[in-house]
Order: structure tokens, then C-alpha cells, then sequence
């Protein structure tokens, strides 16, 4: 079971439409097409290393603006196809969304895109974000694309907390929303972070109806495997359980482990080549994407483990592979096998793989197999397992 999934060939498609039509819909002049790689360039410096220089209002700026729908619109809207097909997540005609954070309608435009079979279902969005400019250049954008559709969009332009009037979600989503509210907290001061991720939990769960679902998704970095880790425990105590990427319920092993933490990248070959050459262009190559995310539902029940002497493992792949020596017992000379982390019902687990092709890639669920007494890794602690 892959989190990632390729890009199908409509998806792609429609995904170069989208590109076409950021240009159609807001044609740019010779002038600001000729610096665009250089707004691009600035405009991640705002988002990344100098976020103390942005102003609230930065997307307002037509250079600024012009390098969000052309580059970080799309970036996001790609990893999200990537992502939005592998969750579980089940609508029926007159469900509602509430995106916090919309920015350009990424979300809707993203599920447009990604899940074909939602199309002609009637859904009803309720975007928020304080940016009216940015709220607006997506509604225009998505109308472009869809036609007519039986979603409606209703845009809120609002800061984060403001009332959303109106039914409980089925979905609740904040994509690429916290870290600009809280990531001054280092990850470190656990007590400060899971402070902030109980006030977060409190206003996610009271969107989100009794059946509905809560996705939260940020930038694959350090402290946003924190964050997500921190809100993961806040939601449980609220009666959301992680659907995924985790494949338990229980105490997430990486909550103590620096520097390792919590997130999944993958190779982004399928992505538009329009899109990678504005990568190249603006300095900021994209050869892969990485990401935190969580989702979460109703609390259920959660499956008892095999007991037995040889017992099997459900483990989300979490990292790349990496070679990792070992004698046999049955040869002198030393042997190699692969490694990857992953996440578990018993914590973190080294996965052990024998043969050389590279399969079990960040993301997957794979069944391991623990044979005889446990074994640990000395360097991490992880505990050992093979895959058949």
C-alpha cells in the first residue's frame, strides 16, 4: 500500500492545464515574466529563511503574487495529487469542507484534479484566509478550470479562529498553515509546542462533525514533524484517531528521538516540466518532494497484534534506504543488507531487506515479520524486523 501513488495520465494532463491557464487567467507582462524566476527565488526566501521580513499583507504584491500562483500553486497542488489518493477519504452529496489557510483554493483544486471520481458530487467548500487577493485569484482560477461544477465555493476572507457559520465538516483541513503561527517554538520545548497543538485541537475538533475528518499537512522539516507529533496526542484526547500515515494509535516513537522525525518524500519525475524548469531557473531545483502530515478520524477500535513466535508487523516506511553490513553466520566475509526506519505499534523499527531493488519506498505500509526473542539496533534502539 503506497501513500504516494504516480500521477495517473489524466491527472497529469489536467495538472499542465492548470499551468496554461495561471498564464490565461493572469496574463503577465514581459517585464514581471522576465524577473520571475528572481520573485520566485525571493518569495521562498520570505516563506523559508527570512519570514520575519513578511508582512501579512506580502502576497498583495503583484510580483509576489504572480510567483505564488506560478510556483508554490502548483508545487503544492502536485504533492497533494500525489498524497489526496491514497487517504482515506469517503464524501457523500451535500458534505461539507472547511479549508483553513486556502490560500488560492489549493485543496479544492487539488481534489479536482487528483480524485476525477468526486467531480460530479455535490460538495460545499468554506475556504478561509485573510488574504483577499489571493482568495479571489483562486476562486477565479478554479472556475477557469472546472466549468460548471455542482461544488460551491464559498470563500471567507478571515484570519485563523474567525466564526465559520453553517454545518460541520466532513473534512477539516490546514495545509501549510501552522508553521506560520507557531514555528518560533523550537521543537525542543515540548511543553510550549504541545501547549499550542492543544489550543489548535480545540478549534479543529469543533469543525469537524462526529464521522468527519481533520488533515493537517506541513513542509517535511524538523519542527513540523514536532508539530504534527505534538497535535497527533492533543486530537487522540479529543476522540480523533490518526488514519495515517501512522499505523497505530499508541505513543508516537519519534516524539523523543532527535533529530529523526516524522515525514516522507518522494521523487517528483511526474511533476509538469514547465514547473521543474521555473524550479531551475529560480535556483530552488525540486527533484524531490517531503512533507509531514497527518489525518485523523472518529476513534475505533484498534486491531490486537499476532501473539505467537513468529509474529507480523504492520510498518510505515518513514526513510530512504541505506546499506547496512552484517556477518553471517554462515560466511566469514561480511554481507549488506538495506535498512529503512519506520513507524510501529511497538515504536520504531529498523526494516531489514535483502534484496537490492528499491521497493519499499517513504510512505509504504509494509507487513514485517519478528522471528525469536527481540532484537534491537544498538545505535537507535529500533527494533528489528525483516521483510518476507
Amino acid at each position: 500500500m503506497d501513500l504516494f501513488p504516480p500521477l495517473t495520465p489524466e491527472v497529469r494532463r489536467t495538472l499542465e492545464e492548470l499551468l496554461r491557464l495561471i498564464d490565461q487567467v493572469f496574463p503577465l507582462p514581459r517585464r514581471f515574466r522576465v524577473t520571475l524566476p528572481r520573485d520566485v527565488a525571493e518569495l521562498s526566501r520570505l516563506l523559508t529563511r527570512s519570514r520575519g521580513e513578511r508582512h501579512n499583507s506580502y502576497l498583495s504584491t503583484k510580483g509576489l503574487l504572480s510567483a505564488y500562483l506560478r510556483y508554490f500553486l502548483p508545487w503544492n497542488s502536485y504533492r497533494l495529487c500525489r498524497l489526496l489518493p491514497g487517504l482515506p477519504l469517503h464524501f457523500a452529496a451535500g458534505d461539507v469542507i472547511i479549508d483553513l489557510g486556502s490560500g488560492p483554493l489549493t485543496l479544492a483544486l487539488a481534489l479536482w484534479i487528483g480524485r476525477p471520481d468526486l467531480r460530479q458530487l455535490p460538495l460545499e467548500f468554506h475556504c478561509l484566509d485573510r488574504s483577499t487577493p489571493v482568495l479571489d485569484a483562486g476562486e477565479r482560477l478554479f472556475h477557469a478550470l472546472v466549468g460548471a461544477t455542482p461544488w460551491i465555493i464559498k470563500p471567507i476572507h478571515a484570519s485563523l479562529g474567525a466564526p465559520i457559520y453553517g454545518p460541520q465538516a466532513r473534512l477539516v483541513s490546514a495545509l501549510h498553515v501552522f508553521n506560520e503561527r507557531f514555528e518560533g517554538i523550537p521543537h525542543a520545548d515540548t511543553r510550549a509546542l504541545q501547549q499550542a497543538a492543544d489550543k489548535t485541537s480545540r478549534l479543529l475538533s469543533s469543525l469537524v462533525s462526529a464521522s468527519g475528518s481533520i488533515l493537517v499537512l506541513e513542509p517535511g522539516v524538523p519542527w513540523s514533524g514536532a508539530w504534527i507529533t505534538a497535535l497527533r496526542s492533543a486530537l487522540l484526547t479529543r476522540g480523533q484517531r490518526p488514519y495515517t500515515p501512522c499505523p497505530h494509535q499508541g505513543h508516537c516513537p519519534y516524539q523523543a528521538r532527535t533529530p529523526k522525525w516524522c515525514h516522507f518524500t518522494f521523487d517528483t519525475e511526474d511533476a509538469p516540466s514547465a514547473l521543474h524548469t521555473l524550479s531551475t531557473a529560480a535556483g530552488l531545483p525540486k527533484e524531490r518532494a517531503a512533507l509531514s502530515f497527518l489525518l485523523t478520524g472518529p476513534v475505533g477500535k484498534e486491531p490486537e497484534l499476532p501473539q505467537g513466535e513468529e509474529k507480523t508487523l504492520p510498518v510505515r516506511i518513514l526513510s530512504d534506504r541505506f546499506p547496512v553490513p552484517y556477518r553471517s553466520k554462515k560466511r566469514e566475509a561480511a554481507q549488506t543488507r538495506y535498512g529503512r526506519y519506520g513507524c510501529s505499534a511497538r515504536g520504531l523499527v529498523l526494516v531489514l531487506e535483502q534484496e537490492p531493488r528499491n521497493r519499499n519506498k517513504s510512505g509504504k505500509l509494509v507487513m514485517c515479520t519478528l522471528r525469536g526473542p527481540e532484537k534491537r539496533d544498538p545505535k537507535t534502539g529500533a527494533l528489528l524486523a525483516d521483510i518476507p
